[in-house]
């Protein structure tokens, strides 16, 4: 019995170092394990961060929006040069009133109040009417009204430049399409679009003064719209602008009158001094003839 206790003792104890082997061994392997799988998960958590996580969300709520509108600045800017030049002077010489349903009203204008704050001081220098911001182009001061002042375009109106076609844009920003090929379907398009305009803004029967202004805007804008030849935009004329050069020439004349006077004026009297020398001269050879 005693024998068979120790061998049992003896045995236990082998396990018992064994045991004690293996433990820190499994301990090291799940632990190995462990950090596998915690570093396979932690790279592939930025992608799920990405479109999951709520907190990714809310950080993208907070950053600042781009505000986009579908609408060109700068059509709708030739666009109202165009109603300015080729329309109000004969609106104003009719004294007709715009209604507000009328597309060509200023206030239905989405980039209006905009363009009215803009200051052009020199050829490199535009600014900011609202915060006084300066810039060295139109460009330039266009993007600071869509990132800084977006908030004040008119919220009600229309693009100006959707009207580009009844108004012939395209000619006014390239005398190069005058030659482009006529496209009969797009011709048409125009014509509706430029005869919808007119029916909208000069009612035949709101008057004589409408019924005028009907008839000169079918003349003046869509009666070109054709691929015949012959028929050529702003056929009325417009405002008449005043030529730098002319008025260069006038300042000019202006200064260069007095000098030509002055110049005139010495020159007679120069001329009366003369005379007056001669007759004296005159007198004296008179007198010391011999009798």
């Amino acid at each position: 019995m005693g024998k068979k206790r120790r061998t049992v003792i003896s045995y236990t104890n082998n396990d018992r170092r064994i045991t004690h082997s293996v433990i820190p061994f499994m301990y090291f392997l799940v632990f190995s394990w462990t950090l596998l799988v915690s570093s396979t998960s932690a790279s592939s958590q930025p992608n799920l961060q990405g479109t999951d996580d709520p907190g990714s969300r809310t950080l993208k709520q907070e950053d600042p929006q781009v505000h986009e509108v579908h609408c060109s600045r700068e059509r709708s800017r030739v666009a109202w040069s165009i109603i300015e030049e080729y329309l109000m002077p004969f609106v104003e010489r009719e004294n007709y009133h715009l209604s507000s349903q009328c597309r060509l009203n200023s206030s239905n204008d989405l980039f209006r109040d905009q363009e009215e704050h803009k200051i052009h001081h020199d050829v490199n220098e535009w600014r900011c009417g609202y915060c006084k911001k300066s810039f060295y182009a139109e460009k330039h001061l266009d993007q600071h009204f869509d990132n800084r002042h977006y908030n004040l375009i008119n919220s009600n109106g229309k693009c100006l430049a959707d009207l580009c076609g009844a108004l012939h844009c395209d000619l006014k920003m390239d005398s190069k399409s005058r030659k482009s090929k006529c496209n009969p379907a797009a011709a048409a398009r125009n014509r509706h679009l430029c005869e919808s305009v007119a029916d909208g803004c000069f009612p035949v029967n709101y008057g004589p003064s409408a019924a005028r202004l009907h008839d000169l805007f079918l003349r003046q804008f869509c009666d070109a719209h054709t691929c015949s030849r012959g028929k050529k935009p702003f056929s009325k004329g417009g405002r008449k602008h005043t030529s730098v050069f002319y008025l260069a020439i006038s300042i000019l004349t202006l200064m260069l009158l007095p000098v030509f006077y002055l110049i005139v004026y010495l020159y007679q009297r120069e001329m009366r001094k003369g005379t007056q020398e001669l007759k004296r001269i005159s007198k004296i050879g008179q007198k010391t003839k011999p009798s």
